[in-house]
């Protein structure tokens, strides 16, 4: 009686990992999410750790519970991950408005982002 299952998205190679309403800019977040798109998981890790931008902690934490899905739960060999897919969408947007010169207002928009990870484990060269 029980609802059936639903086939799994991805591949039997392949881990994932997202989280929603991250605040920023989805403009600013892909910036970074192309940093480590095409990398291997322990360059990418690295890349995260020495970047600047504010953003770059969320993502590593992200890619981080990737590799864990992928070692966890998919039994994925970690020193062959590397990062086929990193996604950011947009969330909702905050509108707010501050006051201005004259009696007038402008409008401030704050928006949200969400991100997903995809991590993909290389085939062997033989």
């Amino acid at each position: 009686m029980s609802k059936k299952s639903h086939p799994r998205r991805l591949d039997e190679t392949e881990a994932m990992a997202g989280v929603k309403m991250i605040r920023v800019s989805p403009r600013k977040l892909n910036l970074v999410a192309q940093l480590i798109r095409g990398k291997s998981a322990a360059a990418a890790l690295a890349e995260l750790s020495f970047t600047k931008r504010r953003v770059a902690e969320d993502v590593r934490k992200v890619l981080e519970a990737a590799i864990a899905n992928a070692e966890n739960n998919h039994q994925l060999d970690v020193d062959r991950l590397y990062v086929a897919e990193a996604t950011v969408g947009k969330s909702f947007v905050m509108k707010r408005f501050a006051t201005r010169a004259r009696g007038r207002s402008a409008r401030i928009l704050k928006p949200w982002s969400n991100l997903t990870v995809v991590v993909r484990e290389r085939e062997e060269t033989a």
